[in-house]
């Protein structure tokens, strides 16, 4: 994968389609290669061209999203989907979680948080915003995974620099750059993170340091 993430837009919504593109012209990480309306459209297109990320629509004329997103991972298992959708649904999300889906957010996420979503199932993590993650959490019964309050995190300040990189996408080998620190001591913070913030991954340590705002 090259710098610049290779996108294909797969939406309907003719003016919410115009904004995103309008968003993603101004970013210089991204390059949106192709934008759709349909699901047989944007299979087509994964056939027979390369792409670092699909964003995704649910609801979709003939073909649906989920659908299309079962086609694209025939054609492409390790092609990240990212769904942006205006209608949340436990159930649905957790049948996304079968079918493979990467990322999960609705429509209205801030900016910074849909760009931060893109660089992360492009590097292989996940992305599921906070409503998407409860859910999940509920359905498996793992309601003790929930985040803590802030007053209760006790992070040191070095444990804040490295949330605030792993926010902005950093890898570990990066962070231990930026912050003069071995890999190794890296890991540590991180892992000690994921523990004080009672989340499972550095996804939803991202999220949450976000809403909350410590970074």
């Amino acid at each position: 994968m090259s710098d610049l993430l290779k996108l294909l837009l797969v939406e309907d919504d003719e003016l919410f389609r115009l904004g995103l593109v309008t968003f993603f012209d101004r970013e210089p990480i991204v390059d949106l290669v192709k934008e759709v309306a349909d699901g047989e459209t944007a299979i087509e297109l994964v056939g027979r061209q390369t792409f670092d990320v699909v964003i995704l629509d649910l609801v979709l004329p003939g073909l649906d999203g989920m659908e299309t997103c079962r086609q694209i991972h025939k054609l492409q298992p390790n092609l990240p989907v990212l769904i942006l959708t205006a209608h949340p649904d436990k159930n649905l999300v957790l049948e996304l979680v079968e079918v493979g889906i990467r990322g999960y957010c609705l429509k209205g996420i801030d900016a910074n948080n849909l760009l931060l979503a893109i660089r992360s199932i492009a590097t292989g993590a996940t992305w599921w915003d906070a409503t998407a993650s409860t859910q999940i959490f509920e359905a498996l019964g793992q309601t003790d995974r929930c985040p803590r309050p802030v007053e209760e995190l006790q992070l040191t300040k070095r444990e804040l620099e490295v949330l605030a990189l792993i926010a902005n996408g950093r890898t570990n080998q990066q962070i231990s750059q930026v912050l003069f620190i071995t890999p190794g001591t890296v890991r540590v913070h991180v892992h000690t993170i994921l523990q004080k913030l009672n989340v499972s991954d550095r996804t939803q340590a991202a999220i949450f340091a976000l809403q909350q705002k410590l970074i």
